[in-house]
């Protein structure tokens, strides 16, 4: 471990150096012609992704009629109809919550552990 001074030191000889050259400093005249035609090309250049990811969204914005939940070691599924999640949940409930909510009641692979034991949600499109 260097000490205070030795730190100090070289501090100062990395503000003196010059910064090297980052990609802000690149102009764009210096690229190729083949450079710029494969980035326009490219399929995957108009990708937007679909917004937030299921889970996440709130049950009053999922226009789904049936959401679906499922555990990864017991396999047990639970389908439930968006309006029913509304009125038992409520309308700003995140589809998450509502679906940890659904399998509160333990997994039926009992490890022994408290801090292991319970669910380990998917969430689905059925």
């Amino acid at each position: 471990m260097p000490t205070p001074k030795q730190m100090e030191k070289l501090a100062i000889e990395a503000v003196r150096r010059k910064p090297a050259a980052g990609f802000a400093e690149i102009d764009a005249a210096d690229m190729p012609p083949e450079y710029w035609e494969s980035v326009l090309n490219d399929p995957y250049a108009d990708f937007r992704p679909a917004g937030l990811p299921i889970q996440q969204q709130r049950l009053s914005e999922i226009s789904r009629h049936v959401l679906r939940v499922s555990c990864r070691r017991c396999d047990r599924v639970i389908d439930i109809q968006t309006a029913d999640a509304v009125r038992l949940y409520g309308r700003h409930t995140t589809w998450k919550e509502a679906g940890m909510r659904l399998l509160d009641d333990g997994c039926r692979q009992r490890t022994g552990s408290r801090e292991d034991d319970g669910c380990w949600p998917n969430f689905e499109t059925p």
